[in-house]
């Protein structure tokens, strides 16, 4: 063994044929491997790089991701009524003539048309309302709001429309459709609830169409009272003493703006009420004192007769708005129009009395020319929920066979 100057040991080295490890490298290195050559890369040869995805493939994924995230940020706004990703608070025409003072405006191909002298149906007379989106239903079809300004109840408050698909179909340009005036129960202020989709009534009046089981209805979906339900109070649909004239509004007001906006049906067959709870009773009421303009209502979990507390010292004109005796009167009367009544009660309905006081009711005046019809729901709560699903296995059908439109 040799020695490096000043004591240092000089590094073995061998003096056979094969390669040795080098002294201070680590150990473990394949024999005869460069220190940092992969095991298996030929000898001499650079390291292979990491192969790594082409340039196309790295611009496809982060494509992908953009829109991935452009999508969800579009439903996010969009439910969150964000502009421009909603269309809520647009322009809404019904094919009805622009609105008074506007240059313009799209009249949908029908409104500047004459009907003949004996057709059935009513071209829309204006003045045009203006109308704004509230929401677009999957078909494309909307439900819109609009301020009217009652000119005879001298009330002023939002009515909320829908008209269905059928309505704008070129076959259907020169035909008035049905009216049904939909009116919910409770305080009915500020909304009237028919008027959301998660009740389903504007998809389901489509659905039942398309099966044959109702008229093509268009809705008007007004609110019920003239003020917040914050104490218990409410109008029962009626003109009381000293109070908004509600009753007026519900039978002669938003009838007035549908004729104004809508290609109607004119006689009594095309008009209608629904209502549940409250709006039930007012959508009765509506048809029992006003025959000659009204043909039939659906009435869901109805009180049966007016229990308002803004009655008090007005027995006369409570009187006028009780729905047994208008019953009682329209029986009695020679010649009196038929009129139809399809009840819808829950057997779980809160008041207990509810179902007992319509079978009451349609035992003492289900005569003569008042049709009745009754659905009793197993199980059925008081509420829109149960009542909604349960138009279609009966009220609805009874009242669609009587009902006219389209007409030309």
């Amino acid at each position: 063994m040799s020695h490096a100057p000043d004591g240092q040991q000089q590094p073995y080295r061998s003096e056979g044929p094969y390669p040795q490890q080098p002294y201070g490298e680590p150990y473990g290195q394949p024999y005869g491997q460069p220190y940092g050559q992969p095991y298996g890369q030929p000898y001499g040869q650079p390291p292979a790089e990491p192969r790594r995805p082409s340039r196309v493939r790295r611009w496809v994924i982060a494509g992908a991701s953009v829109l991935a995230l452009a999508a969800v940020a579009s439903l996010v706004m969009s439910h969150y009524e964000i502009p421009p990703f909603t269309d809520k608070g647009d322009a809404v025409s019904f094919g009805q003539l622009p609105p008074s003072g506007s240059a313009g405006g799209d009249t949908g191909g029908a409104s500047a048309a004459t009907p003949p002298p004996n057709s059935k149906m009513s071209m829309p007379t204006g003045p045009a309302a203006a109308f704004k989106n509230s929401m677009t239903l999957p078909d494309g079809t909307h439900v819109a709001v609009t301020t009217l300004d009652g000119k005879k109840s001298g009330f002023k408050g939002k009515v909320w429309v829908w008209a269905p698909k059928e309505y704008n179909d070129p076959k259907f340009a020169k035909s008035g459709f049905p009216v049904m005036i939909a009116l919910p129960g409770g305080a009915g202020y500020p909304n009237n609830y028919w008027m959301g989709t998660d009740l389903g009534l504007q998809t389901s009046i489509s659905k039942w169409y398309s099966q044959g089981k109702s008229k093509p209805f268009i809705l008007a979906m007004p609110v019920l009272n003239p003020g917040p339900d914050d104490k218990g109070i409410y109008w029962d649909g009626s003109d009381i003493p000293g109070q908004p004239k509600m009753g007026t509004w519900l039978t002669d007001d938003v009838p007035d703006l549908m004729r104004q906006n809508f290609r109607t049906v004119k006689s009594r067959d095309g008009w209608a009420y629904m209502g549940s709870s409250t709006g039930g009773f007012a959508s009765l009421k509506a048809v029992l004192k006003h025959p000659e303009k009204f043909k039939a209502a659906i009435c869901s979990g109805p009180d049966i007769v007016p229990d308002s507390s803004l009655w008090k010292g007005h027995d006369k004109e409570k009187a006028e708005n009780n729905p047994e005796l208008l019953a009682k009167a329209l029986i009695g009367k020679k010649g009196s129009p038929d009129v139809y009544l399809a009840f819808q009660v829950g057997t779980n309905e809160s008041n207990k009395n509810t179902l007992p006081n319509v079978q009451k009711f349609i035992a003492d005046y289900g005569k003569g020319p008042i049709h009745t019809n009754l659905r009793i729901i197993q199980g059925g709560q008081h509420n829109a929920k149960t009542y909604v699903p349960n138009m279609g296995e009966g009220p609805i059908q009874f009242i669609s066979k009587v009902m006219e439109g389209p007409v030309e």
